[in-house]
């Protein structure tokens, strides 16, 4: 079991420190912001929607590693997808963050997203894992206040 916590922390690293789909995005159609006043963590989510499906999606901000991993890997997930189904997705990993769900392989279905599953164990570090996930939900609606954790 070390081996695998030692595997996500890996994970989790690697996209804090080199964040996927990170920096502006000019042609979004969508965009929100998202703050998270316990820690600080300030993010804005570009999206490009077209027919229903996000065609490009980046972010820009800062954060702590957790919060800046997700979104990252959060941007590699939805790429490409209904906005449905990133809506379904969400709903399955904030399950999963908030120990609602199984994580570590045992049916969640999230495939790489499954390393936030500890999260659950550290309740404050829910707010930082499903940042990124709530401004996104916020830009997809259209939403012009500040997405906030509180």
């Amino acid at each position: 079991m070390s081996d695998l916590r030692e595997l996500y922390q890996d994970v989790i690293l690697e996209h804090s420190k080199a964040p996927r789909n990170y920096g502006e995005l000019a042609a979004a159609n969508h965009k929100a912001e998202g703050f998270n006043p316990l820690c600080g963590d300030h993010f804005t989510i570009y999206v490009v929607v077209e027919g229903g499906r996000i065609r490009d999606i980046r972010f820009e901000g800062s954060g702590c590693a957790i919060s800046k991993a997700s979104a990252s890997m959060m941007t590699q997930s939805v790429k490409g997808k209904t906005t449905a189904e990133a809506e379904e997705l969400f709903g399955r990993f904030h399950k999963v963050v908030t120990g609602q769900a199984e994580g570590n392989g045992r049916g969640s279905d999230l495939g790489k997203l499954e390393v936030f599953s500890g999260v659950s164990e550290f309740p404050v570090r829910v707010k930082c894992a499903t940042l990124a996930w709530h401004t996104l939900r916020a830009a997809l609606e259209g939403k012009q206040d500040t997405v906030s954790t509180e």
